[in-house]
Order: structure tokens, then sequence, then C-alpha cells
């Protein structure tokens, strides 16, 4: 059965076959093209968007094939070698045909499937004349089947040379009419509902989920694209996106689909600060982040110009593991390398290109639109929204801030036409609703639009900012309290805004209870608002007077996540460098709980926040401090491992931390004479 989704990596549009070795057996040759034209002939969708003629011609010819072969296998004479090529030449165009129909098929890529309808005609005019010149060759004269069999199996071939499979009369009409409508987008013509409502019912989308389906097929693609060095199909892919996205917000006034139908608790994404660790995504040779994954013999991944570069130094062992390879062969981690672009475009991070380091992932990533219909497409629903929000219905106003919470999860341009078009004061009002839907789909946006430099001052002049600490305190749902810490941190990244937050009474004790009674991803906001605040020397010292400090050593001793004890370090270490903030932490007996994070297996990031914190305790603390590490049998060890495996700044802290340590063994011994830790170490940052 063809399957009707793409989970294997191959781009739309795209034919990767492969051609049968050339040594292979005849009778295995044919058992597996047999199985090949059983599959396209089962293939019967519910849905196709174009070329739905052209489909029903290549599986009928093909299942004329299918009969002859599955005669030739039944056969007295079997295959003689001398068909081996014909064959191979008809499975590798079965194979493109197959790939053709799953992309024909499937359910989120229709408007992209019409409008390549021509290019899908051609590329079925090319595949049945590979499968007819591949018949001429075949020497039908030592193959044991019927005469009328062969007959009709060379008529075939005689009609796959000849068919003109042009494009559907009605695929045409609708492709024009969607043409036209983006042409309008350019100019900021409102399109009429009655031809959109058509384009949609000709393609099948009758649901909001439908629409969204083709909004996030397009929305990858057009990650996948701005990859390419052409980057051909990006305006085209962004109008069309524009397009979706118009008639997702305009024509349906039910969410349908989704988790919660008007929430998104549970979809993830890009409105928890750093949900992945990054460490998974870099290569253990060029610790950079992987631009094309390969997986070598023992399973373990590399980028694939760093591998290739280890195995041309005449290394034929696993860097990893140590292990002696069998091979050289490298496969693509196809789903890795998915995962890698995900977390970028949704993190707002860059992508490592292979010769383009740090190439910013899609245009979506920007502030200019993929193409001027896309502009047009996405300023008339920022209008509409904004009118929604202002005089709409409860209902109206919740589905407009879930449409606003999509649009700006991952689009800088997205975020700039609403802000421009007034949305932010209206959500700001929804902070308030009873309804616990409404409120949380409101701090979610607000919390995109956050990240757009421009909306910070929009979102504190129109009283945003009381209102964020009052959703931190009593949020319908702890999701809200988790996007108001988010959208707290954002903000936090100006410096008036930062005293403003520091100065509200109610905000640290919030974000604590947060850290103290949150789910994980809203542990990890309240953790790196805290942090964004410090860098205002007054914040530090209400962050510690708060208590925050005893609850961050309760996050390293509980072990509860990894990141959640990445940030609280990093927390710590910026907190011990000053004398109260070390004091605070030496007063709860944290040093045991830093060494044992030290010499676990924690992302060197971690590695590096623990050794800056104890040189940190070390220079700003007590004499006890370095007497009390110095007992530790494994603290060294760790500490020379961060010289040659930490970064740069690490492994200057520990080389620091070593010659403290040292030089506390060797007064001990009464060999020199005393120098305190504040006195030779206070140049170290």
């Amino acid at each position: 059965m063809i399957q009707r989704s793409n989970g294997s990596g191959r781009r739309i549009l795209t034919y990767p076959a492969v051609h049968p070795c050339e040594a292979i057996a005849p009778q295995t040759l044919l058992t597996s093209l047999i199985a090949l034209t059983r599959n396209i002939c089962s293939f019967k969708p519910k849905f196709m968007a174009s070329n739905a003629r052209n489909a029903r011609e290549i599986i009928r010819q093909v299942g004329v094939v299918r009969v002859f072969l599955d005669e030739v296998r039944d056969g007295s004479l079997g295959l003689p070698a001398s068909a081996v090529l014909s064959l191979s030449e008809l499975h590798l165009a079965f194979q493109k045909v197959q790939f053709l129909l799953e992309d024909l098929a499937r359910d989120d890529a229709r408007v992209w499937m019409l409008m390549n309808s021509s290019l899908v005609a051609s590329q079925f005019r090319i595949l049945s004349r590979a499968m007819g010149t591949a018949i001429d060759v075949l020497p039908l004269g030592s193959v044991s089947a019927a005469v009328e069999v062969k007959e009709h199996v060379e008529l075939v071939a005689r009609q796959a040379r000849k068919a003109g499979y042009e494009v559907d009369p009605d695929d045409i009409r609708v492709a024009s009419a969607v043409w036209s409508v983006l042409s309008g987008f350019q100019k900021r013509v409102v399109p009429g509902v009655g031809d959109l409502k058509r384009v949609l019912e000709f393609l099948g989308i009758r649901k909001w989920s439908k629409c969204e389906k083709q909004v996030k097929f397009l929305d990858s693609e057009i990650v996948l694209e701005n990859l390419s060095e052409e980057k051909r199909e990006v305006a085209l892919l962004s109008s069309l996106k524009g397009l979706m996205c118009y008639c997702r917000c305009v024509l349906f006034d039910v969410v349908d689909g989704e988790p919660g139908r008007r929430s998104e608790t549970k979809r993830g994404g890009g409105e928890a600060v750093g949900c992945f660790n990054l460490e998974d995504f870099r290569c253990p040779i060029s610790l950079e982040i992987m631009a094309d994954p390969v997986t070598v013999a023992t399973g373990q991944s590399y980028d694939r110009c760093s591998i290739a570069k280890w195995f041309r130094a005449g290394n034929f062992i696993c860097p990893k593991t140590g292990e002696k390879l069998k091979n050289t062969e490298v496969v693509p981690n196809l789903a890795l390398k998915r995962l890698i672009q995900q977390h970028c475009f949704e993190n707002g991070g860059a992508f490592a290109d292979s010769g383009h380091r740090n190439r910013d992932i899609g245009r979506a990533r920007l502030a200019v639109a993929g193409s001027l219909a896309d502009e047009g497409a996405m300023k008339m629903v920022a209008e509409f929204l904004n009118g929604r929000l202002a005089v709409g219905t409860v209902e109206e106003q919740n589905k407009a801030a879930y449409e606003i919470r999509l649009l700006t999860k991952t689009s800088i341009f997205n975020r700039s036409c609403l802000v421009e078009a007034g949305v932010v004061p209206h959500l700001l009002k929804l902070l308030c609703s009873a309804d616990s839907v409404t409120q949380e789909n409101a701090i979610a946006s607000l919390l995109n639009i956050s990240k757009y430099s421009k909306s910070k001052a929009v979102i504190v002049e129109n009283g945003g900012l009381n209102l964020m600490v009052d959703v931190l305190k009593k949020g319908l749902k702890s999701e809200a309290r988790q996007h108001a810490a988010g959208t707290l941190f954002y903000l936090a990244s100006i410096e008036e805004y930062r005293r403003l937050i520091g100065e509200n009474a109610d905000a640290i004790p919030a974000l604590m209870v947060l850290i103290k009674d949150g789910t994980d991803k809203a542990k990890k906001n309240a953790l790196v608002a805290i942090f964004g605040l410090l860098t205002r020397p007054a914040n530090h010292r209400r962050v510690i007077a708060a208590g925050v400090v005893p609850l961050l050593v309760h996050v390293l001793t509980s072990f509860d996540s990894e990141a959640l004890v990445m940030h609280a370090l990093e927390i710590l270490s910026t907190l011990a460098e000053k004398a109260d903030g070390s004091i605070a932490i030496l007063h709860c007996k944290a040093l045991d709980s830093i060494v044992g994070i030290l010499n676990s297996s924690i992302p060197r990031a971690g590695k590096e926040f623990c050794v800056s914190l104890l040189l940190a305790l070390c220079v700003n603390g007590s004499g006890d401090v370095v007497a009390l590490l110095a007992k530790s049998p494994s603290l060294m060890g760790s500490l020379y491992s961060q010289l040659s495996e930490g970064t740069s700044r690490a492994s200057r802290k520990a080389s620091s931390l070593i010659r403290v340590l040292h030089e506390f063994h060797e007064r001990s011994s009464g060999s020199i004479s005393p120098v305190l830790p504040q006195e030779r170490f206070v140049h170290v940052r």
C-alpha cells in the first residue's frame, strides 16, 4: 500500500530511486518488481488535488505490466539474464511513479500539488516514456508468457511512448484562480469570499484543520528551501502560505482538530524558552550544531564533513566510543536532521549549513515577508484579527487570539504586522478574561510578540507589565503562568523594564512560586526570567533577599531535569560573583552538590557553570571553602578534564581553580607563605 504521508525524510516532488544492483539475480529482481507494481496498483486515495486522470492512466499501464510479470514468474522458461537491464530500468521508473503517487495523495500538500500540476503532468509523461523504452528492449521472445499478454504489453509500451499526459482543464482553471488571488494580495485587494471558497472546495479543504495542515507543510518547505543555494521556490511557497493563513483566519469560524480545540497546551513549540538541549545536536568532533548528520557503523552520529575529515586523516575508529569501525560507510540521519531544523526554526537558532556556518533559517526568521503576496496577505490578516479583537464576540476574540498565537510563533514579520495593526492593547485586555483558554491564548500571543524588539515598549506603555505579573500570580491555568514568566524574560532585555520588574514587589516572589510548584517548562521560564533580571545590581540584591538561593540549591539536589539544573547553575554562578551571593550559597551547604554535578555526565555548558561557581566561592568565600574542596578526591580529575574537553572559558577557570587547590596543599605542607584567594584570583572572569 502506498503511504499517504512522507515520513522518510524525502522532500516532496523529489524521486530518490535506487537502481538495482548489476549482480542481482533475475528472479530476485522479478519478485521485487511484482511487489512494486502491486503496491502501485493498490493506490486508491480518497482525494487528489490535481492530475487525477493522469494518475489513473499510469496505474492502468502499470497494471498491464503487472499481469505480464506474473505470467513470466509462473512460466516454465523463467527469466533470461539478458532481461535484467530492461527490468532494472523498469524498476527504477516504477519507484519514481510510486513517489509521485505518494505526493499526490498527501493530505497536507494539496495546494502545492495543484500549483505544480504542470510539473507533475510532465513527470508522468517522462516516467511513462521511460517505461515504454524499458519494455521495448525487453527480449519478449525469450520469456515465457501467453501471446495475448505479450501483445498487450507491447501495445502499452507504444501507448506509454505517445501518451500526452496533459494537465486537467479543471486544474488549470483553479490554479489560475489562485494566481489571481495572489496578484490581488500584492495590490492589497481583498479577495472575494466566494472565490476563495471555490478554490478550497476544489482542494477538499472544508475545515480549519485541513487549512492548518497546508500552512504547516508550506512552512516546513520554506525552511528547507531556504537551506538550498537557489531558493527558487521561496516566493511561491511564501505566497501560498499567506493565502492559506488568510483562509484559515477569515473563512473558518471554528477551530477543529487541535488539542483542547482552542488551546495549544499540548502542542509544544517556541513558547517555552529553550525547550531543547542543544548538546544533543552538536557533532562530537566539531562541537558545532550538525548541518548534515550521518550515522557510522557504531550507531553514533556526526556531521558529515567532520567525520569525512576524520576518515581522511587515517582514523578508522569511532571518535566517541573508541571502537574500531568495520567500515567507513555513513548513513544520513534524516530524523535527527529534521529535529535540528525544527529546533532552530522554532527557537531562533542558526542552522550550520555545510560551508556556510550560522546561516539563518528561512525568511520566516527575518523581519520581511517571503514575497509581496505574502506581505499583502499578512497585513490584511492583521487588520482582520485586530477588528475581531476590538468588536468581536467572546468566541471570535478567543479565536482571533489563537490565530495570533499561531502566526507569531516563528515569524518576526508577522509579529511586526500585528503590532502595527494595534493588537497589543486588545490582547492585554483579554488577560483579565474569566475564560481560562482565552487568557492562555492571549498571554501566549503576547509572549511570542514580545520577542519582536518594537513590541516591548507597546506592551509596557499599555500597562502590560503589571498585567503580566498578575497572570504570573493568579493565572487561571498553569500554562498561562508559564507564558507570563517567559514574557517577563523578554521584557527584561530592556534595562528600564528590568528595573520596573524588579521594583514590582510581586514579580520575584511569583517567579519563585513557579519554580517551586510549576511544570518543568514553567520552572524553566521562571528561571530564565530571574537570570534576565540579574544584570541590574539592585535586582541581584532583591533575588538574594527574596530567598531564591535555597530554591535553586533544591533544584540542584532534586535532579528532576538536566535542563533545570543547568539554568539553576547559571543563576548561582552569576550570584556567586559577588560576596553576598557566595555567602548565601555557602549557607545552603551546596558545595557537595556542585562537585557531584561537575563529576556527572551533565553537558559541558553545565560543567563550565560548576567550575565558575566553585572558583567564585573560593574567591568570595572564606578559606574553609578551599579546604573543603581540597578534600574531594574526584574534583581534581574533573578539573583537569576541563582543561582539554571544556570550553575556553571553562578551561581558564579550571586552571585558576587548580592553582588555588595546589597552593592550598603547598601551604598546608608549609612550603610557601599564605596567599588569600581573593588577592590572587580576583582578575579571573
